[in-house]
């Protein structure tokens, strides 16, 4: 096969399995976990033997997408991570934004929710997705970028040392997924302030 086509093909099917997952991503934001591949199929426009050649459920959809989200999350936090600026002001900047990111959630519909979501559908949503293969493999390389932050913040005196970077980090995002649960802007806030004083040397 000439490169020119091949290089063709593959976009094609890195278009089309894109359009899959936003159009299941939509769907089930509008009506939950109760969408079907002909649903899926008729959004992208493309026949159900087409969209199985891609995928076989609509579980297996939902991981997907779920997976590039969390993907481009962590992307966006080894980013602000690999800053070049004061470490004191790199390491608040990833706790923000993964405050931000845990505010408005990586999950078809926002959150663990769907609009047309029963709470059973709801609550199946977030098992599948909390049970899915790339989550351990992403939380762990979250640990890593926001250990990797406070380290380089202890080293210049910011933060406290009677702690070791790692336990730091786990206090952290534990302290900071309650974001998903808080009702404003400033709610939120907050709970960085007090997540943050949490990190200041003692005394």
């Amino acid at each position: 096969m000439p490169k020119l086509w091949e290089s063709t093909v593959d976009q094609h099917r890195h278009t089309v399995h894109a359009a899959i997952l936003d159009a299941t991503a939509a769907l089930v934001a509008e009506h939950g976990m109760a969408v079907n591949m002909s649903q899926i199929a008729a959004q992208v426009g493309i026949g159900r033997a087409t969209l199985y050649k891609y995928f076989p459920d609509v579980q297996s959809i939902v991981i997907a997408w779920h997976d590039r989200q969390v993907t481009a999350h962590l992307d966006q936090l080894a980013g602000i991570a690999a800053q070049d600026r004061n470490p004191g002001e790199r390491l608040r900047t990833v706790l923000a934004t993964y405050l931000h990111l845990s505010s408005t959630g990586t999950h078809a519909g926002h959150g663990h929710h769907a609009d047309g979501a029963s709470p059973a559908q709801a609550t199946q949503l977030a098992l599948t997705l909390h049970r899915a293969a790339h989550m351990p493999p992403a939380h762990q390389r979250l640990h890593e970028l926001v250990t990797e932050a406070i380290a380089g913040a202890a080293d210049a005196g910011i933060v406290r040392t009677d702690a070791p970077p790692a336990e730091l980090a786990t206090y952290c995002l534990h302290a900071l997924a309650a974001a998903a649960a808080l009702p404003s802007p400033d709610s939120r806030e907050r709970l960085l302030d007090m997540t943050w004083a949490g990190l200041l040397p003692p005394g």
